[in-house]
Formats: C-alpha cells, sequence, structure tokens
C-alpha cells in the first residue's frame, strides 16, 4: 500500500506522550524488531498531535533510539508518513518517521544518526 505524507508543520505542537520503547518483533524469544534498510532497532514512539482544540496521539515507528526524546517534551518529526495496513480482517493506520527529536536538538542530515 501507498504511504502518505504528512505535513507537521499543519501541527500547534507535537509533544511525546510515551516515550520512545524498542519494538519487539517476536514476543516469545523477545526478539527486537529490526529495519530492512539500516539495520537499527526500531521504536515507537507515542505523540501528542495537536492543531487548534483537537489532539489526537498515535504510535510512530523510528529506527534507531530517538535520543533525549522524554515523556511531555515537545519535538520535531522528520518525515511523517500514514500508511494504510490490514491483516486477517484487522485494519488501520501505521504511522512511521524517518526521525523524532527533541525541538531543541538539531536536525540530523538522512542516513547518519547514531547506532541502534
Amino acid at each position: 500500500m501507498t504511504s502518505l505524507p504528512i505535513d507537521t508543520a499543519k501541527f500547534t505542537g507535537i509533544i511525546c506522550a510515551v516515550p520512545p520503547a524498542p519494538r519487539v518483533a517476536n514476543r516469545e524469544t523477545g526478539q527486537l524488531r529490526v529495519d530492512r534498510e539500516t539495520g537499527k532497532t526500531m521504536y515507537q514512539v507515542g505523540l501528542c498531535l495537536m492543531a487548534g482544540a483537537s489532539a489526537d496521539v498515535v504510535n510512530v515507528s523510528v529506527a534507531g533510539e530517538p535520543g533525549g526524546v522524554q515523556l511531555g517534551m515537545p519535538v520535531a518529526v522528520r518525515d511523517l508518513v500514514a500508511t494504510p495496513w490490514e491483516n486477517e480482517g484487522r485494519h488501520g493506520i501505521a504511522f512511521r518517521a524517518a526521525e523524532i527529536r527533541p525541538l531543541s536538538a538539531p536536525a540530523t542530515s538522512a542516513g547518519k544518526g547514531a547506532g541502534q
């Protein structure tokens, strides 16, 4: 399915609502999910997306640990996309970003970043 880009400039604020946690691929073994392109561990961050008088919390996946991101902290999100999915009669929207960082931290260029 096609990923749809989300213009984060339209939000009045983006706050970390759930701190970063590694995504588990296999609950029985505890194996972590890994990004196919970079080999980095996938993390999930709950973000509160605010626009005017409304706010929604969505779980966003990102490759590599989003350093310095903590609960309640304003964050910047680079290249946020939404991808519709369907599996065995269930469906939803998966969110993924190229980078999530504290709003006060400098942006990294694509392809760079610290390990896993």
